[in-house]
């Protein structure tokens, strides 16, 4: 499960798809035109080349065609204009990437040896899935692990909604009640995951979770002298401190009680690592109500989940989550598949550029609309908006500053370039978010 919630009539794609899409949501997908979903990161000669000359990077235009599970998926009906939806082109270009699918990426590097751990603790119990559909209903992605009605993460400034009934998943526990229901009692899955966000260096609008769940019956735990409950939560809390070592070695562990709608008993589980403690994973004994709604009135069960992001930062000293989208060959040539801690070395660090932008704010103003329209303006140039300060003066009104900086890992940003991107995010700060300029 994934126990991390952020602080939180086209013929293509009709919507007689979109049903089919809903009801068939083990199904796979991949692009139409792979070619056109490069990031910003290509090192081609006409990149370099406008380099030295000065100029912004040419960029391929953002495909408008995807292939799900033989479905065209059209992008005017992903990304629409449209009050129910919230989907901008850079989500959209991100779809199918699934770079948990590679093996010589770090994402799928670690991946890959968490499946190693299952594959020799627990041969040939677990059922993997790491290409499921990531457009899912409302129901699957809320109701079905019983997030409450009025949690912060249904809202349209914390999830990606396509329409008022379908989001692109925030957690990759859209798919356990289905899992549930078709019979699987021990699995893996594993996501491309979509959340509106901050921006910094450990925050991205797309990224990767896995998800464990494993179901057990009455005569696993009869004869044990402990209830089902009990013996869940030890079995998780074995078959997790075992995958700890199993990526960092001989590390001091301790579990943390906690809360999550969908599991009770909750705990994390905080490693000793480089002198400081880490959150590793979030994890729990699986609510009853989960288990009766597919059918398993008479099970237990544990599920955890984890990030595979925030994993692969650590074991391979990345400092940026953005450079998991690079395709520099300064960064992916550095990571071989199998080889899970090779320290990552920087091969370079650019000056940031500051730009600070100041406003009163209205009552609808929320920080990750900001950081959207930010994205949309300046997409992996953008490091990092802070605020750094806000006051309100006599008449009631408040004001806030931002600090926008402005950095590339692979090249130096012009003056006219940061200038051009600045202006056109003060234009699009006070005509789509309802604010003033001071």
């Amino acid at each position: 499960m994934a126990l991390t919630f952020a602080k939180y009539s086209s013929n293509l794609f009709s919507r007689s798809s979109l049903l089919f899409l809903h009801n068939n949501g083990l199904r796979s997908f991949a692009l139409t035109t792979p070619l056109l979903f490069s990031s910003s990161f290509s090192t081609s000669s006409p990149a370099l080349s406008a380099h030295k000359l000065g100029r912004p990077k040419w960029r391929p235009p953002v495909a408008s065609v995807l292939e799900v599970a033989g479905v065209k998926v059209a992008k005017e009906e992903i990304v629409r204009d449209d009050p129910t939806n919230n989907v901008p082109d850079t989500i959209f270009s991100k779809l199918g990437m699934q770079l948990h699918r590679r093996d010589q990426h770090p994402i799928g590097i670690v991946k890959n040896a968490i499946y190693d751990y299952f594959d020799t603790n627990y041969p040939n119990k677990f059922d993997k899935f790491d290409d499921l559909f990531p457009i899912v209903s409302v129901k699957q992605n809320f109701d079905d692990v019983l997030v409450p009605a009025d949690h912060v993460s249904r809202s349209y400034n914390d999830t990606y909604y396509v329409d008022s009934q379908t989001v692109l998943r925030c957690h990759t526990s859209a798919h356990q009640a289905e899992l549930l229901s078709k019979g699987h009692s021990n699995f893996l899955v594993t996501g491309d995951v979509y959340r509106r966000d901050s921006i910094d260096s450990t925050h991205y609008p797309v990224f990767h979770q896995m998800e464990g769940v494993r179901v057990f019956s009455p005569h696993d735990w009869e004869g044990s002298g402990t209830d089902g409950t009990s013996y869940a939560a030890g079995d998780l809390k074995k078959c997790l401190e075992g995958l700890a070592r199993h990526l960092f070695g001989a590390v001091e562990m301790r579990w943390v009680d906690t809360y999550f709608p969908f599991t009770d008993p909750s705990f994390e589980l905080e490693i000793y690592f480089q002198e400081n403690w880490l959150e590793v994973l979030g994890c729990g004994v699986t609510e009853q109500e989960i288990l009766k709604q597919t059918g398993r009135t008479k099970n237990v069960a544990w599920a955890f989940g984890l990030g595979l992001e925030r994993l692969a930062m650590v074991l391979f000293d990345i400092p940026d989550i953005r450079l998991f989208w690079s395709d520099d060959e300064r960064f992916t040539s550095q990571f071989s598949k199998g080889q899970l801690g090779v320290k990552f070395k920087p091969f370079s660090k650019y000056p940031p550029c500051y730009k600070d932008i100041s406003f009163w704010i209205s009552d609808s103003f929320t920080e990750n609309n900001l950081c959207e329209l930010v994205r949309g303006i300046a997409g992996d140039l953008v490091e990092e908006v802070k605020l750094i300060d806000n006051f309100a003066n006599k008449k009631g009104m408040t004001s806030h500053c931002y600090r926008i900086v402005y950095r590339s890992m692979e090249r130096s940003l012009t003056d006219d370039e940061i200038n051009d991107l600045q202006w056109k995010v003060r234009d699009q700060v006070e005509s789509k978010l309802n604010v003033v300029i001071r």
